[in-house]
């Protein structure tokens, strides 16, 4: 005898519910966007430079597009995307910003 699909129980991900990933994947890009654009106003106070800008304000719209792509469901691209853009922002500031 199959459960109908009310009294299914939710699929967990890692141990939580999908609706629990894309929450934590929210709010960790959340956190990340505040400190992102923390890192850019320091570097503006010390150095204003186009490309100091444009890193991290790509980094910026980086996070509120996985914050996007959490919403829409797709939070396994979402966390790739942000690990792997905010790994090349970091690697951009290291040798491409004097």
């Amino acid at each position: 005898m199959t459960d109908s699909p009310s009294q299914q129980q939710p699929t967990r991900i890692g141990g939580l519910t999908p609706r629990q990933a894309r929450r934590v994947r929210i709010a960790a890009a959340s956190v990340l966007m505040v400190a992102v654009a923390a890192v850019l106003a320091v570097r503006l106070a010390s150095r204003s430079s186009v490309l100091v800008v444009g890193v991290y304000g790509l980094a910026l719209i980086l996070c509120g597009g996985v914050i996007e792509l959490s919403r829409r469901g797709r939070t396994r691209l979402g966390t790739w995307l942000l690990v792997a853009g905010l790994a090349a922002a970091v690697a951009a500031d290291a040798f491409l910003i004097p």
